[in-house]
């Protein structure tokens, strides 16, 4: 009587151990590479934002001859206020529908502005006040400038 010992087929432990090391240091180089990407879209998302909600404050102006005032916010583009000064030319559907900034805070504004005739921005990632880099505000009278340092390395955080 013969015994048959089969020989199984798969990977040896020090084939998978390469694999894994392989696939470890893909994903290192993924991650430093892309990592910056999701900091640079975080500021052209709140770029985009601020033109869109500046357009919508021109087009409120335009139809009731002020802005909304820093105690009504931005939020009299979506709602209309309840407050004096009231609106008496008010878009029926409202003007914009707003969005939170990339760390879920909502767009603060300020009528008269300090920077501009009113100023439209973000507390940053650190949602406070104040602060450096991405943890600044961010608003209509710097991000531009914030973009530009951020891509030529000046700040990153």
């Amino acid at each position: 009587m013969q015994i048959q010992i089969s020989k199984a087929k798969g990977f040896s432990l020090l084939e998978i151990l390469v694999a894994m090391a392989i696939m470890s240091i893909l994903a290192g180089v993924m991650v430093i590479k892309f990592a910056g990407k999701t900091q640079e879209a975080n500021l052209i998302k709140i770029k985009t934002d601020i033109k869109a909600i500046e357009s919508a404050l021109i087009q409120y102006s335009a139809d009731n001859f002020m802005y909304p005032t820093t105690e009504q916010g931005i939020e009299a583009l979506e709602t209309k206020p309840s407050s004096d000064p009231i609106p008496s030319n008010y878009a029926r559907q409202g003007y914009i529908k707003l969005n939170d900034d990339p760390w879920g805070t909502p767009y603060q504004y300020a009528y008269p502005g300090e920077s501009g005739e009113f100023d439209i921005y973000s507390l940053g990632a650190d949602k406070e006040e104040g602060g450096e880099g991405l943890n600044s505000d961010i608003g209509n009278w710097n991000v531009d400038q914030i973009i530009r340092q951020f891509k030529t390395g000046e700040q990153q955080q």
